[in-house]
């Protein structure tokens, strides 16, 4: 493998961020992966800290699903300002968002430039899409966060480029309550040009923003730290429920951990979840296991097995068959209190 270039360009940032260029290795031969800007919050990234009007001579923002991460998407950038167009297939979901400011749109594609869009899967993104396509005009940026299939969305790009529209795989590694707090990372992927035209975007998104290259380099990146991500929830309800049943109060287990070598960020964002069985939902279970699906499949198209991600899609789908789809991720805990431990 030959090192990947590393891009060297300027951005205009916000006051409360800096960039710094960091080089990172090719992924494999024929897809160049570079990560030549990295934004770093300076300051705080509470939504409470920032003005909720929006700031004169901004054109809007569209924003296309309104889950858990396009509520939140859409929150953040009305308290930095921004003019903000939504839509959802359910219309009620869009009334809180509106009491804050924002507009509702049969199609924001027709009102505005940019538009986020954060939905279930990459499939559900192009059936959205394909709805409001003859509102496309050419220089559109289309910015999905979905975690879905990389080649979805290498199909979905060299469709929309035949109608001169750019589009960006942008996932977001948080849940939704920390991109609420400012305190998630995305990955972006596809036209260079694009992502400069939408630097003012990426510091509301995440603390830390990386341009991974190519389309659907930054999706393949999201299902890297996926996989971690859900291997390290689920070694901690187990190391958690082995805790409890050898005698080891969980909860001091959980403080030990935290500044152990066995620390994860996990720990921080989770672990009280499991101990107070609050399971309030930031991003679903269910969702997860479509993921982890994902990530099987692509494996098996390489010849990769991957034992410890098959071990966890059974442990989620008996966490589904149980009723716990719906749940937060971690209610992968559960399965461990149920078999006794």
């Amino acid at each position: 493998m030959q090192e990947a270039k590393l891009w060297r360009v300027q951005l205009q940032v916000s006051p409360n961020h800096t960039c710094c260029e960091l080089p990172l290795r090719t992924l494999c031969s024929h897809r160049c992966f570079v990560s030549p800007i990295r934004f770093h919050s300076k300051g705080t990234s509470q939504l409470s800290t920032i003005g909720t009007e929006s700031q004169p001579g901004r054109s809007p923002l569209g924003v296309i699903g309104l889950g858990y991460m396009g509520t939140v998407i859409t929150e953040r950038f009305l308290e930095h300002g921004y003019p903000v167009h939504v839509w959802n297939r359910s219309k009620d979901k869009a009334d809180p968002l509106i009491r804050q400011g924002a507009v509702w749109s049969d199609n924001p594609l027709r009102e505005c430039q940019r538009i986020i869009v954060s939905l279930y899967s990459s499939s559900v993104v192009a059936e959205v899409l394909s709805q409001f396509e003859s509102a496309l005009t050419a220089s559109q940026i289309i910015i999905d966060t979905t975690t879905g299939e990389p080649q979805d969305c290498e199909a979905l790009a060299a469709r929309l480029k035949s109608k001169k529209v750019v589009y960006l795989d942008a996932p977001i590694s948080g849940s939704s309550q920390q991109t609420r707090e400012g305190d998630a990372v995305v990955m972006v992927g596809g036209s260079r040009e694009g992502f400069d035209q939408c630097a003012d975007l990426w510091t509301v998104l995440g603390h830390s923003v990386f341009y991974t290259g190519e389309t659907g380099t930054a999706s393949r990146m999201k299902l890297v730290s996926n996989l971690i991500l859900g291997l390290n929830r689920v070694a901690l309800a187990e190391g958690l429920a082995y805790a409890r049943a050898i005698g080891v109060d969980p909860s001091a287990a959980l403080d030990i951990l935290k500044v152990s070598a066995a620390s994860s960020r996990v720990m921080d964002v989770k672990g009280a979840k499991m101990l107070a069985a609050d399971f309030t939902t930031q991003a679903r279970l269910s969702q997860h296991l479509k993921d982890v699906r994902i990530i099987l499949q692509s494996a098996a198209e390489v010849g990769l097995p991957l034992p410890m991600s098959e071990t966890h899609a059974t442990l989620l789908m008996q966490a589904e068959a149980e009723g716990l789809g719906d749940l937060d991720n971690s209610a992968i805990a559960c399965i461990y209190r149920q078999a006794g431990t």
